[in-house]
């Protein structure tokens, strides 16, 4: 059936379960079986794809296992440590279900909390994100999240007052747009919001982490930020380009200025440590902006070299 012939309020449809694995042996198993517990208990059809992230620990020895064991259950073992986005991503394109849910591997989204996106989805919307009723990050972790939700809003023009999260249902049509995306560096949640017309929060329950420590990091953080401001928007090159208008216009100002003095007042010697520190900040300036520019060509030139943002190394099903 097509893409516009398929009923999304037909109760017998397929969700795919995707969860990005990292270094989680102790607790994906557990997540995996409150999956599956739900989704049998509530007669859905319905598969789960892992996706090994690169883990430093046993996870792809015990997740190939679960695929073994389980005919709804797929392992797919990443060649490195690509990231949590280019796994989802990995994860999309394996998917076969009407609808593609999203979740942490450490069981912080309860599963049985997926009959509420569910239900939402009846609705018609195409896009559905779990807004947590009280979050159990780390007081780090919730202002990094609060300022990259920030960022999505400005870059995605997102309404004001959606939250986005990783406990996420999305439509099939918005998954096989997002699935065309060859993005070096995927960013699911602003792909999903580009292809996307119909989103809602649904208030859900966040669970405290119960094995292990959170995988974020500043530096995952910020690299997270550079995605979306570099990959993802114009907004440094604009600011950039504003403020080197700016400083273009003073500068041609100030030179303006120092003419007219040389002419009416003739040249001074001592002006040459004034002139010495404005050709430092000028050359400054420049550097700036070229760096940013740079940094738009390098990104460039990666999405040109590259086919896609990771390499599969063993699929067990």
């Amino acid at each position: 059936m097509s893409e516009r012939e398929r009923d999304f309020t037909d109760m017998n449809l397929i969700y795919s379960v995707v969860i990005p694995v990292f270094n989680s042996s102790k607790i994906v198993s557990d997540t995996v079986f409150s999956v599956r517990s739900f989704f049998i208990k509530h007669g859905h059809s319905f598969e789960v794809i892992l996706v090994n992230d690169g883990s430093n620990d046993d996870s792809w020895s015990v997740i190939s296992q679960l695929a073994k064991e389980y005919d709804e259950v797929k392992a797919i073992n990443l060649l490195k440590n690509y990231g949590q986005h280019s796994a989802n991503l990995c994860g999309f394109r394996e998917a076969s279900g009407d609808y593609v849910i999203t979740m942490d591997d450490d069981l912080q989204n309860p599963p049985d909390e997926i009959a509420k996106l569910i239900d939402a989805s009846l609705e018609g919307y195409d896009l559905i994100i779990g807004k947590f009723e009280s979050k159990q990050h780390s007081s780090f972790r919730r202002l990094g999240s609060r300022f990259v939700g920030w960022l999505n809003r400005k870059v995605f023009e997102v309404e004001d007052d959606l939250v986005l999260s990783n406990f996420r249902m999305i439509r099939r049509d918005v998954v096989d747009r997002v699935c065309k995306e060859s993005s070096v560096s995927p960013y699911i949640p602003g792909l999903v919001l580009k292809h996307s017309s119909n989103r809602s929060n649904v208030l859900v329950k966040h669970s405290p982490r119960a094995v292990g420590e959170s995988n974020y990091t500043l530096r995952k953080i910020l690299r997270l930020v550079f995605i979306i401001l570099f990959n993802h928007s114009t907004i440094p090159l604009r600011y950039s380009a504003g403020f080197g208008f700016v400083v273009s216009g003073a500068s041609f100002a100030l030179g303006i200025f120092y003419l007219l003095s040389a002419l009416f007042e003739g040249a001074a010697v001592p002006g040459w440590a004034t002139l010495v520190v404005l050709i430092s900040f000028f050359n400054g300036v420049l550097i700036l902006l070229l760096s940013i520019i740079g940094e738009y060509i390098v990104r460039a030139l990666r999405e040109i070299s590259n086919q896609g943002g990771y390499e599969v190394a063993e699929v067990v099903r």
